[in-house]
């Protein structure tokens, strides 16, 4: 195997650095290396109000039971609320969906105007046009150093399997190219 001459493998355009290093930028734009889908979490705050928030820290966690997660940093203003929503619904975006993104990725007091949505559970935004909607009631939350990570129990769901997802990476949006090689279906034998 060839070394470049600094003895590793990757070349000198590489960013390294410790875990816990204090370049904290440099730490983030290397786990944007990691493209991930967009969701806008939402809920019906105990007071009425409609909380919605552009996030890519959504994962499926449990088939059985059905569990998914998310997280919110602490210092949202309105973290108390999210904890005390009694549902949420996980709107998987779809590629068409950037400007969507974009106004719940902001705080804003008129986020939801001209948005086009109906009620699941608990009274939490369904938006339309998404690739997928998860209905969600709470699990656990959980502490995640300056997130909170929220485990909800899946109720319901709904999926467009026409739809193209909207993708985030290196800190821009993407698409996807399609291909006509077949994934595994997960988990394979190897995991256990």
């Amino acid at each position: 195997m060839n070394r470049p001459a600094n003895g590793n493998l990757e070349p000198a355009s590489a960013a390294v650095g410790p875990v816990g290093a204090s370049d904290a930028r440099a730490f983030r734009n290397a786990l944007g290396q990691f493209p991930t889908g967009v969701c806008v979490v939402t809920a019906r705050a105990p007071d009425g109000e409609d909380l919605g928030m552009t996030m890519s820290s959504f994962n499926s966690l449990s088939l059985d039971p059905p569990l998914v997660l998310f997280s919110i940093d602490r210092r949202s203003h309105r973290l108390d609320q999210w904890q005390e929503a009694k549902g949420y619904a996980i709107n998987v975006l779809a590629e068409s969906q950037r400007d969507v993104s974009g106004r719940f990725a902001r705080p804003s007091s008129n986020k939801w105007a001209g948005i086009d949505f109906d009620r699941g559970e608990a009274g939490a935004p369904r938006l339309r046009g998404v690739n997928a909607c998860f209905e969600c009631r709470p699990f656990a939350a959980h502490d995640g150093g300056d997130h909170v990570l929220f485990v909800a129990r899946v109720v319901r769901f709904r999926a467009f399997a026409d739809r193209a997802p909207l993708i985030f990476c290196k800190g821009n949006y993407g698409a996807l190219k399609p291909t006509d090689e077949p994934a595994p279906i997960w988990p394979l034998a190897i995991h256990y």
